[in-house]
C-alpha cells in the first residue's frame, strides 16, 4: 500500500484475510503474554478464525527481545511475500520487527530482529512500537511511535527493501506540539487517511494529556490553506 493509495480491503485467494493482537488473560489492558491471530472472510463482514488454538506468532520460542509479549501486526504484501511487522516486549522495552509468509498461516521471523530499535537518550529509546508500513515513490516509510525524553512521539524510519531500516533521530511530531495541551503527555498510535480531492494526507493520533485521551489530528497542508482552495 502507497501512501496515497484508497484504503480498501483486498482480496488474496478469494477471501478477505486479517491478522490481529489477541491476549489470552482477561481482566486489564492487554494482559501478557500477547500473541497475533489469523482470521479470514468470504464478505468482510462475517469474519472466521483461522485457529481458535494456535496462533501465528506467540512468545513460545521468542528471541529475547520479544519473550514477555507479541502485540499488534502489520501486514504488507510485496512481490509475492507477505511480511507482518509487529512490536514486542523484553520487560519494560518494546523494540519493531518483522515475520514473513507465503500462505499467511506459516509465519518465520526475521533473523536480523528487532529492526527498528531502542536508541539510548533518543526519543524512542524504551519503545518502538505500532509501526505503521507504507511504500512513498521509490523506498518504504514506517510511521511509529517511540518513547523518551518524558513522552510519546509520533517517529518515521524508512527502507528500500523492507528489511534494513533507518530512524530518523528526529520525531515526525514530539508530544506537547498542540498549544491547548490535547497531547501534552503522549502523541502515538497513528491512522494515516489521504484525500486526493485535496491532495492532503491526515494522520490521526491517539493524545494524552491533563484532560485524559482524545484523537489529534494533523495534515500535510494546513487546514486554512485547503479551504482556500
Amino acid at each position: 500500500m502507497t501512501l496515497r493509495a484508497p484504503r480498501r480491503l483486498k482480496r488474496w485467494q478469494g477471501r478477505y484475510w486479517v491478522l490481529y493482537g489477541c491476549y489470552p488473560r482477561q481482566g486489564g489492558y492487554e494482559i501478557r503474554p500477547g500473541a497475533e491471530g489469523l482470521a479470514w472472510s468470504e464478505d468482510g463482514l462475517t469474519w472466521h478464525r483461522n485457529s481458535a488454538d494456535t496462533p501465528i506468532l506467540s512468545v513460545t520460542g521468542a528471541a529475547e527481545w520479544e519473550k514477555d509479549c507479541i502485540y499488534q501486526p502489520w501486514l504488507v504484501e510485496h512481490e509475492g511475500l507477505f511480511y507482518d511487522f509487529y512490536n514486542a516486549a523484553n520487560g519494560s522495552v518494546e523494540q519493531t520487527g518483522f515475520a514473513t509468509s507465503t500462505d499467511l498461516v506459516h509465519w518465520t521471523r526475521h533473523p536480523g530482529n528487532p529492526v527498528v530499535r531502542n536508541r539510548p537518550g533518543g526519543y524512542d529509546e524504551q519503545f518502538c512500537s505500532d509501526g505503521k508500513v507504507f511504500r512513498d515513490g521509490d523506498h518504504w516509510v514506517m510511521l511509529y511511535f517511540g518513547v523518551g525524553r518524558g513522552g510519546a512521539h509520533i517517529m518515521a524510519a524508512f527502507s528500500r527493501d523492507l528489511v534494513h531500516w533507518t530512524s530518523d533521530p528526529e520525531p515526525l511530531y514530539r508530544a506537547g506540539g498542540n498549544p491547548s495541551g490535547l497531547d501534552a503527555t503522549y502523541a502515538h498510535k497513528v491512522s494515516l487517511v489521504y484525500r486526493a480531492d485535496n491532495q492532503t494526507l491526515y494522520l490521526f493520533y491517539c493524545a494524552v494529556g491533563p484532560k485524559g485521551r482524545g484523537t489529534g489530528l494533523l495534515t500535510s497542508r494546513p487546514l486554512s490553506e485547503m479551504n482556500r482552495s
